[in-house]
């Protein structure tokens, strides 16, 4: 593995380059990423058959792997409109193999020049405004950016011309799909709140005489077709002209009005940068730059756990208890620190500097729990406590091309049906909830993800690319699953890396979640109301730690909550060492993992 001695922390983190370093003494290994010969095939990994289909037509029709996503992203909006959609927002991390460089792509919402520090607030006593008032407000939606972000890309990569891409899922919604288990199950659940109030949303969720429509339903959505036709005419179709309008007038609609702009949509611009990556035990680990926070929380993770024998401890109560604990640390530096950049100084090299990492590392003793987790001082920044809720409502999908470019793209409209109102056949996210519902802390400390004019809120996604300590690439990874997403998502690393799994055995472990003082995980043999209503008859099994396992955790000292299952939905692609692609589709949800 190759080293370079850097000398200021300014310097401690690297963006990913396909130029070798000199040798040398270090603090930090260099991400070293290396031209990786083409795969056999290619490979599509999606949440749902149908759009794992559609990716795969593309590379047949000799496609990009930016061609794919396109084609996934707007299957997956038609088909599990619960999770991802036209009218929401991605991250994406893409490995170029011609240039040795991996770029981060941001489609992330934006806030309106109008919005407010206080906006999900209650106007008499301050506190923030109940969930489904949140999130069923006009106030709720920015700026969709997954489209335009998409569209980025494939200037940069696409080898089909803009719009082909879409002629599949033109045609499945013309011709109608078969609703799938986790669409109606949530339609169904959805229902009983606000998913009816709006017009548009009733008549294409429910029959005529008020009921969720059922699994097995054939669902035909003309509108949705006719805005993908927009939209291979116009790739900012969404933002602009008569498409723009109707989504300004449904997110200025009652309850509470948002403030979104024909002028907003207009100024929208996705971002691109070069990813996030740092090392792990040799690997180059890549993600996505700030707003989102996977990358830095993932890598947090793991640069913590470096410290310690991951392989040693393995998959019992010592391996767990490792991981919880560093996931405790990084979620509290990730709630206090991180932010839209543009708007909040974010100090990602310090939090990923390995010398800072060894601190928090050894605040973790190896059969105790750390009973005073709280966020580091990588910096003099005052930060106040975060408020920032939990909305779980994504999909992640990895595509492989022939030459070996690389996506892993995570996507969402927010909380299931994102903002629950309809336009034109797709959804509107109610993504501004992921800013903090309060702008200061109780102390008067103003928060870092607080709601500002044309800010981005703080994001969980975390996809990821992962390469060996050759350079060459190695596998992708990422989740849905709402600030479990970095959990779940440092899970499978961990599994692939350490404990050697394939990629099936990684997503299945246990999924185990730590923050904020408590360890969620998911036991053997137990099931609950909430998840067993949000993945009824999804084709999901029982997933979970045995109970040896988790007593041995309890009587470390953590305070266990138990699952009867996580809504995970990773998707992975490894690249075997005879250049042949295997992948991984979680069972929690209806993925599928296929090569071309």
């Amino acid at each position: 593995m190759t080293r370079i001695l850097l000398l200021t922390s300014a310097l401690i983190l690297t963006a990913c380059k396909g130029v070798e370093a000199p040798p040398s003494a270090s603090i930090l290994d260099v991400p070293r990423i290396a031209k990786t010969p083409a795969p056999k095939t290619g490979m599509v990994a999606a949440a749902n058959p149908l759009a794992t289909e559609a990716g795969l037509k593309i590379l047949r029709e000799g496609g990009s792997a930016v061609d794919a996503a396109i084609a996934v992203q707007a299957t997956l909006g038609l088909v599990e409109p619960q999770s991802s959609g036209l009218g929401g927002g991605a991250f994406m991390v893409l490995y170029d193999p011609k240039t040795a460089k991996v770029w981060a792509y941001d489609g992330r919402e934006e806030a309106p020049a109008a919005a407010t520090a206080t906006m999900f607030q209650d106007t008499v006593t301050g506190r923030p405004r109940n969930y489904f008032q949140r999130i069923g407000s006009g106030q709720a939606t920015g700026t969709p950016g997954a489209i335009v972000m998409l569209h980025k890309a494939h200037q940069d990569y696409g080898q089909m011309e803009w719009g082909a891409q879409l002629d599949s899922s033109i045609a499945l919604a013309e011709e109608g799909f078969t609703v799938s288990p986790r669409m109606a199950g949530l339609v169904e659940r959805m229902g009983a709140y606000i998913l009816k109030d709006d017009p548009a949303a009733r008549d294409y969720f429910f029959t005529e005489d008020g009921t969720p429509i059922p699994e097995g339903f054939l669902r035909d959505n003309k509108p949705y077709a006719e805005t993908l036709r927009a939209i291979a005419k116009n790739p900012r179709a969404l933002l602009e002209g008569d498409i723009a309008k109707d989504i300004v007038a449904a997110v200025q609609n009652e309850p509470f009005p948002g403030t979104l702009t024909l002028a907003d949509m207009a100024t929208y611009q996705p971002r691109k940068a070069e990813a996030l990556c740092t090392t792990y035990r040799g690997h180059a680990v890549c993600g996505a730059q700030p707003p989102a926070s996977g990358g830095v929380a993932v890598q947090s993770i793991l640069g913590t756990l470096e410290t310690f024998d991951m392989a040693a401890a393995g998959n019992t109560a010592a391996g767990w208890h490792l991981f919880s604990e560093a996931s405790f640390l990084a979620y509290a530096d990730r709630d206090k620190y991180v932010a839209d950049p543009k708007f909040v100084d974010v100090p990602v090299r310090e939090m990923l500097d390995k010398d800072y990492l060894k601190t928090r590392a050894a605040l973790i003793s190896t059969d105790t729990v750390n009973t005073n987790v709280s966020a580091g001082d990588p910096v003099a920044f005052a930060r106040g406590k975060d408020a920032t809720p939990d909305n779980p409502g994504t999909s992640h999908f990895t595509v492989v091309d022939k030459t070996g470019l690389t996506v892993s793209m995570t996507t969402t409209v927010e909380s299931a049906f994102g903002s629950q109102r309809m336009v034109r056949g797709f959804m509107l996210n109610n993504q501004l909830t992921d800013f903090s519902s309060l702008d200061k802390d109780a102390d008067g400390v103003l928060i870092a993800n607080r709601v500002a004019p044309r800010k981005r809120p703080r994001s969980s996604m975390s996809p990821h690319i992962v390469f060996a300590p050759n350079g060459d690439f190695l596998f992708t990874t990422g989740s849905p699953g709402g600030n479990s997403i970095i959990a779940y998502t440092a899970k499978s690393i961990v599994g692939l890396i350490d404990w050697n799994l394939s990629p099936q055995e990684a997503i299945e472990l246990p999924n185990v979640i730590a923050r904020n003082g408590s360890l969620r995980l998911e036991a053997q043999n137990l099931r609950d109301a909430e998840t067993d209503e949000l993945d009824r008859g999804a084709g999901a099994r029982e997933f979970g730690m045995d109970e040896a396992t988790v007593s041995a955790l309890e009587s470390m000292g953590h305070d266990v909550r138990r699952s009867g299952g996580e809504i995970s939905g990773l998707h992975i692609i490894y690249r075997q060492s005879d250049g042949t692609l295997i992948g991984g589709a979680d069972p929690r949800r209806e993925g599928t993992a296929k090569t071309q």
